[in-house]
């Protein structure tokens, strides 16, 4: 296929797509139990929010600063969390968000780590928040 035949829609899976122009999760949380923020070399930025109960990640969302691919990525790591136990968030690997978004392209695989090292220091900040509260009052 040359550039000129390439097609967004043709060459994305649905979960890719849904990913890559869903916007609902795409917002900051008031009083989050845990933040992460993350920068890539590529100058792209992902932030995570979690809300947290019963040790359970009840919602989680994002911000980004970035394209098409580390939206998709944000989302899914998000996707992929919510209704999971904290210790089976840290589970979450790069490689498990390109497999559910089946097409991210190669050489965006940064995308994904990218996400989940935001993830990653979400959850660090979560275990933060439950040792000293009250500083969840001045986020």
């Amino acid at each position: 296929m040359s550039k000129k035949e390439y097609s967004f829609l043709l060459y994305h899976s649905a979960h890719f797509l849904k990913m890559a122009i869903s916007f609902d999760r795409r917002k900051r949380l008031a009083r989050p139990d845990g933040v992460g923020k993350k920068t890539g070399d590529c100058g792209d930025t992902v932030e995570i929010f979690l809300a947290v109960s019963n040790n359970r990640i009840r919602q989680a969302r994002f911000e980004i600063d970035g394209c098409q691919n580390t939206n998709a990525t944000a989302n899914a790591v998000c996707h992929l969390v919510e209704g999971k136990s904290i210790e089976s968030a840290w589970q979450i690997t790069p490689e498990m968000v390109a497999a559910f978004l089946e097409t991210l392209p190669e050489n965006h695989f940064h995308c994904a780590e990218l996400a989940t090292g935001a993830l990653y220091m979400a959850l660090t900040d979560c275990h933060r928040t439950r040792q000293e509260p009250w500083k969840k009052l001045y986020r």
